[in-house]
């Protein structure tokens, strides 16, 4: 640069054409924070939110429980609703584009659903055999 002021910026320095995004000092010309970003500022875009998948996961865990446990029946019982209810709020929040685990849900959905019914079959063998 010449003493008597910026003249031309060379490329790369901060600042000038392909100055990777630093801010130039006012009055060295250059391009000012309002040229590059929208609000005054540099650096990478705005992320987008974090799936949240934690129903989707919780509907596969409890209706694998469900499942396992179905010889205690009234914990499989309500284990099983509960992975029902889990699931389809899963689905919802998949659908609605909230979540990524449309396929885990499905499968907390299944699992819940056949822990209820060997829970519901372990009652109606016990009340069978009474």
């Amino acid at each position: 640069m010449a003493p008597d002021g910026p003249g031309q910026v060379p490329y790369g320095y901060p600042g000038g054409p392909g100055g990777y995004g630093y801010p130039t000092p006012s009055g060295y010309g250059g391009h000012g924070p309002q040229t590059h970003g929208s609000a005054g500022y540099y650096g990478w875009p705005g992320l987008q939110p974090m799936p949240s998948n934690g129903m989707g996961t919780a509907s596969l865990v409890v209706g694998i429980i469900s499942a396992v446990i179905f010889c205690l029946w009234p914990i499989a019982i309500i284990l099983g609703v509960l992975a029902l209810i889990f699931g389809t709020i899963g689905r919802g929040k998949a659908r609605r584009g909230e979540a990524t685990n449309a396929g885990q849900a499905l499968a907390g959905i299944i699992c819940g659903a056949v822990g209820l019914v060997l829970g519901l079959g372990m009652l109606a063998f016990v009340i069978a055999t009474a």
